[in-house]
């Protein structure tokens, strides 16, 4: 079925769409998962587009919380698309490590009498960021 339904954090449910966009020449089907298909003319009013057919086929409002999932079909540049997202992603978790180890380094060369102007150099970066890290403590 198109519509499941997950408790979050909060305890509440959450309604969950699952769509397939398809190119075409007038722009974009929008096949909804156990519903049925609507179409948009750019991705970017896909979303909207698939809140108004199921609030027209249901006769109700889609809450506001609920996730509408639209994958494209992009063939083999989908592939390279989802690698190019995957990399993001680890960038982000290594820039997000990264500064968690600076901020425990800071703190360690701090508890150990370096002066905030070392500091700087061994990490290499300006003595205001190093006061910056410090404050942050």
């Amino acid at each position: 079925m198109t519509r499941s339904i997950t408790t979050t954090e909060e305890d509440r449910a959450t309604e969950r769409y699952n769509v397939i966009a398809k190119r075409w020449k007038h722009g974009w089907e929008l096949h909804i998962e156990g519903l049925g298909v609507t179409q948009s003319k750019t991705l970017a009013t896909a979303n909207a587009m698939v809140r108004d057919y199921i609030e027209s086929l249901t006769d109700r409002a889609v809450p506001s919380d609920a996730v509408v999932t639209i994958t494209p079909e992009l063939g083999a540049i989908g592939e390279q698309v989802t690698n190019m997202k995957d990399l993001y992603a680890l960038a982000d978790r290594s820039e997000h490590e990264a500064s968690k180890t600076k901020q425990k380094i800071v703190f360690e060369l701090r508890s150990s009498g370096y002066s905030v102007t070392d500091m700087a150099v061994i990490l290499g970066v300006t003595r205001a960021r190093v006061s910056q890290l410090l404050r942050n403590l």
